[in-house]
């Protein structure tokens, strides 16, 4: 199929129980949510652990294919601990786990499948004994990760900073700037005087965007039909 034939009124009713989902089954599963979260597939997500704290309009898109994970590790004298701020994005395969400390600040984004984490879970010569090797993880506002960066423990990312697609990032990246590369390193510096568009300003009237974003399904879908729909399922044509 070259686009989707699935009717508006199909869509709009998917929303309001994914909606009824995330505020009776899904936001169980975490210590805080905040208000009006936007959650794709929340089924598949797979939320572990106690000490997760996510704020408020996160926008989490997670596959049954490549599902978003958040573990914070117990065991004897560790418990992992995971915060996420405001207008955070959260992609598919997005991986964040804890045994110490992770926290994240407001407008950060995170491309497909990224991985963080704050322990080795092993140690060089005990490999028997994990948790031990632990340094809390923090990154500040405005922290856009690419597809597939590895961030290890300890590590500190400054505000408004970018890690290039594939990055290793075992060491502190200061503010403002632009890093990759295994192990990452600058690349560029951002103008810390240029004036920065975040993903707050989507939501500086937060129920305006989800009207107009429904006003968008309804122009999209307006020619798709029940039966075109189910046609389409059945008999699928290349040039529709």
């Amino acid at each position: 199929m070259r686009r989707n034939h699935q009717p508006y009124w199909l869509k709009a009713l998917n929303n309001r129980w994914n909606r009824f989902y995330v505020k009776h089954w899904f936001s169980k599963h975490f210590d805080h949510l905040g208000k009006c979260p936007m959650v794709l597939n929340p089924r598949s997500a797979e939320i572990f652990g106690h000490n997760i704290r996510v704020g408020d309009f996160v926008h989490l898109i997670s596959e049954r294919w490549n599902p978003v994970r958040l573990t914070s590790w117990s065991g004897k004298g560790i418990q992992g601990d995971i915060s996420i701020g405001d207008y955070c994005l959260i992609s598919p395969g997005t991986t964040i786990a804890s045994a110490a400390s992770i926290t994240i600040g407001n407008n950060c984004m995170f491309a497909a499948d990224c991985y963080i984490s704050d322990s080795d879970w092993h140690g060089l010569y005990n490999r028997l004994r994990p948790f031990r090797c632990t340094k809390p993880v923090v990154l500040e506002d405005n922290v856009w990760l690419g597809h597939g960066v590895r961030v290890g423990k300890g590590v500190t990312i400054g505000e408004n900073s970018v890690v290039a697609a594939g990055a290793v990032v075992v060491k502190d990246v200061p503010a403002n700037v632009v890093v990759g590369g295994n192990p990452a390193k600058i690349i560029k510096e951002l103008n810390p005087e240029r004036r920065m568009l975040k993903r707050e300003l989507l939501f500086s009237q937060g129920e305006y965007y989800l009207e107009q974003m429904d006003e968008l399904d309804k122009y999209m879908m307006a020619d798709n039909s029940s039966l075109g729909w189910i046609k389409s399922l059945l008999f699928p044509d290349k040039n529709t």
